[in-house]
């Protein structure tokens, strides 16, 4: 999921905000059942398939950006631009094969938490790297958090360190996102193509030795693995437009849908283990959601108030 940091998605469009509302609806719900997708994709390995969403990620959003006239702003980006893209590619990409790798392996639920722990995570980051202050409820948001994470390290017997790398590098992912000036459709275009020859490299020595499925398993299988490309594609796409039309604070909402999906597909559909103490290290997670969230409403709407009765100088 792409960053609701980025500074590019912050104008907002709200004439319209039912048709965004479904937009985002659409893009997190793709999001949350996407653990049905990659196992389709076997027996291709978990790097192999990441490759494969690189390089055919590139494919489509080149002929995106083309369609849309955005290539003279990949091409006018600064050296220290394309060295934050390079960096943003590197963490989406560990993102991207941890979360296939889950899925593969039947740890959706695990992979759901970090999904489930990001926003915590962001504003830590936050803290930490752009020395933003915290208010009483974050403080305690995170606390529960840190509890929650010790108790789910009880039941595993080790810390959950798959959630916490899909928690972190996207935390991190969307924090670099926020100095790069670019919108999440050319962001990812630059990063597809900081990836691709690292990507393209890979897949042809699978085929030169021989080891890769592409060609080797039928047109059906090919076309699954080129089809990663529309996956990643369409529910971006459909996050932009939501973003044009709906405030942040709704869209902030919505991201909750795409890990409640997914740990329901854990649950309901994989049938993954849940005993009582992870149910309670989940429990405590939620709650640290809760706080957070309405902290977060209660922030926004005082923040929306004072506007209203302090205008803007320039609006006097």
């Amino acid at each position: 999921m792409p960053s609701l940091t980025n500074p590019a998605t912050t104008s907002v469009e709200v004439h319209r905000p039912d048709r965004g509302i479904a937009y985002g609806v659409g893009a997190y719900g793709l999001w949350g059942v996407v653990p049905a997708y990659w196992p389709l994709l076997l027996p291709a390995s978990s790097v192999e398939t990441l490759a494969h969403r690189v390089v055919w990620s590139l494919v489509v959003m080149a002929g995106i950006t083309l369609a849309l006239g955005q290539w003279g702003v990949l091409r006018r980006l600064s050296a220290k631009g394309w060295l934050m893209v390079a960096g943003a590619s590197v963490l989406i990409a560990i993102n991207w094969g941890f979360y296939i790798y889950a899925v593969n392996t039947s740890h959706v639920v695990e992979a759901s938490l970090g999904y489930f722990i990001n926003p915590l995570v962001s504003v830590l980051l936050g803290v930490l790297v752009l020395r933003e202050r915290l208010r009483l409820p974050q403080v305690a948001a995170l606390g529960i958090a840190v509890v929650a994470v010790v108790v789910l390290a009880v039941d595993y017997g080790s810390l959950p360190l798959l959630s916490l790398t899909l928690a972190c590098s996207f935390g991190l992912y969307g924090l670099l996102k926020k100095t790069v000036p670019l919108d999440s459709t050319t962001s990812l275009t630059g990063e597809s193509i900081v990836l691709a020859p690292l990507a393209i490299g890979y897949l042809v020595w699978l085929g030169v030795t021989g080891v890769g499925t592409f060609t080797s398993h039928g047109v059906g299988h090919a076309l699954l693995l080129a089809s990663a490309g529309v996956v990643t594609a369409v529910p971006l796409m459909l996050f932009g437009a939501a973003a044009r039309k709906v405030p942040l604070s709704t869209l902030g909402m919505l991201q909750y849908l795409t890990p409640v999906l997914q740990f329901c597909w854990g649950v309901f559909v994989m049938h993954e283990t849940m005993t009582p103490v992870r149910w309670l290290g989940f429990a405590l997670v939620w709650v640290a959601l809760l706080v957070f969230t309405l902290d977060a409403a209660r922030a926004g709407h005082r923040a929306r108030r004072d506007a209203a009765v302090d205008p803007a100088p320039e609006c006097r």
